[in-house]
């Protein structure tokens, strides 16, 4: 048995007219998902799929938290994410997606959801991942202050140099139109 056999939904098969799912993803599930956004977290989802003619329409509703690492200070950054997705499914001769439906071959008939529950968790996260101001790795950012143009003065009090090429940047402002 595959590690996401129990993602896959029998459509051919299907005899009811809706179908309901949930799922437990774990750290074991993003971890075998093997993304690159994050492989820790947990997270609740319901999928919830409807029959209509030759159409299956997919709704997602996946809530719980995910563990990725904070922008500034690469420590984990546990963030909330509830979101609701939809995919469309048709039967057809050959896999293909065509942007808001996806046919899959109808002699195969099983549509595996394993790596759309992935994307839309990857989709709800924000684009900026940072942790509370002040909650950040203080030698992390201490080492960010020291290495970055922003800094003053190094850690051990010692004024920092600027590059005499950039020095006259910082004189430098940018006027508004008004």
């Amino acid at each position: 048995m595959g590690r996401f056999d129990k993602y896959n939904v029998d459509l051919k098969g299907m005899r009811v007219t809706s179908l309901e799912l949930e799922f437990d993803l774990d750290n074991a599930f993003f971890a075998d998902i093997e993304g690159e956004e994050f492989q820790k977290g947990s997270v609740k989802a319901k999928v919830t799929v409807d029959k209509c003619r030759d159409i299956f329409n997919f709704s997602f509703l996946l809530a719980g938290t995910v563990v990725v690492p904070c922008d500034r200070c690469l420590d984990d950054l546990e963030i909330e994410v509830e979101t609701e997705n939809t995919l469309r499914v048709k039967l057809g001769d050959s896999y293909a997606d065509e942007g808001d439906i996806v046919i899959i071959p109808e002699n195969e008939g099983d549509l595996n959801i394993a790596w759309y529950l992935y994307e839309f968790i990857v989709l709800a996260l924000p684009m900026k991942r940072v942790h509370a101001p002040g909650k950040c790795n203080h030698e992390m950012t201490g080492r960010l202050k020291k290495h970055s143009g922003d800094a003053e003065e190094a850690e051990d009090g010692e004024e920092m140099q600027i590059d005499p090429r950039w020095a006259g940047l910082k004189d430098l402002q940018i006027e508004e139109d008004n």
